[in-house]
């Protein structure tokens, strides 16, 4: 018999009803009826074409052919346990693997990390640096972190809005741009790798960058940059997503209540 054609529901019924020899008792163990139970032992019988029970004066028995694979079935559903429970130990775990850009890391994703370790210190992360599309086999990831126009076909949330703000250095006059791959007018006066360096560059005299919000917070309340302008929707904001299976992890689904929170 094809694994597919296992006839499962039954055999569980049969697994019940053979150790209480009672289909009455089977039905209150499976939260079923024993019209239910009768009626699925029938149908197994059918399958195998095998009688499994016969009823006596003494009560209910068990044919030779069912006493005959029984250890066996039992012995099944205890590896079937096995494997569940194999399968839920990944969603305790204490590790998250993540893809974040560098810059996203550094100047926010490091310091929310550290407030939540400091409320539960057993969690490790492993953070993998990534500003190009990911491969979640490949890396063997959990989650990511990407700035996006919208998760595309991933579950996921989106990390603080799209809004982008112009920064400048505070008391510069310098309104050249610095261009970096989410932002980039024709005329930059400088070019680099991620929002990360723009503002580095900003810091240093360089010019004025148009960056997302939340990566400047931090130097904008500290006083070190300085807004210059209102603030531009550009679409683009940080997604966190993940493949649906990846997803429904507990730990990334706690993961992702506490950044968004």
């Amino acid at each position: 018999m094809k694994r597919t054609h296992l006839p499962l529901n039954g055999l569980r019924v049969l697994d019940a009803a053979a150790r209480h020899l009672s289909f009455t008792r089977a039905a209150d163990e499976l939260a079923v009826t024993p019209a239910a139970v009768g009626q699925q032992i029938r149908a197994l019988e059918d399958t195998l074409g095998t009688v499994l029970f016969r009823r006596t004066a003494k009560g209910l028995e068990l044919t030779p052919e069912a006493e005959a694979g029984l250890e066996a079935l039992r012995h099944a559903f205890l590896c079937f346990e096995d494997s569940v429970r194999a399968m839920q130990a990944g969603q305790s775990s204490k590790v998250l693997t993540l893809a974040a850009p560098r810059d996203l890391t550094a100047r926010w994703l490091a310091g929310r990390i550290a407030e939540l370790s400091a409320l539960d210190p057993e969690l490790r992360f492993r953070i993998i640096a990534a500003d190009e599309p990911v491969d979640f086999t490949e890396a063997n990831l959990d989650v990511a972190i990407r700035l996006l126009v919208d998760r595309g076909e991933h579950e996921g949330v989106r990390i603080g809005g799209t809004s982008f703000i112009r920064v400048a250095r505070p008391g510069a006059t310098d309104e050249r741009w610095i261009a970096w791959p989410g932002h980039a007018p024709a005329d930059a006066v400088l070019r680099v790798a991620d929002a990360g360096l723009a503002l580095d560059a900003v810091a240093r005299g360089a010019g004025r960058a148009l960056v997302p919000e939340l990566l400047a917070v931090h130097e904008i309340a500290a006083g070190t940059l300085v807004e210059a302008g209102e603030p531009v929707d550009q679409g683009l904001g940080y997604w966190l997503f993940a493949p649906t299976p990846q997803w429904r992890q507990a730990k990334v689904r706690r993961f992702a209540e506490w950044l968004v929170g």
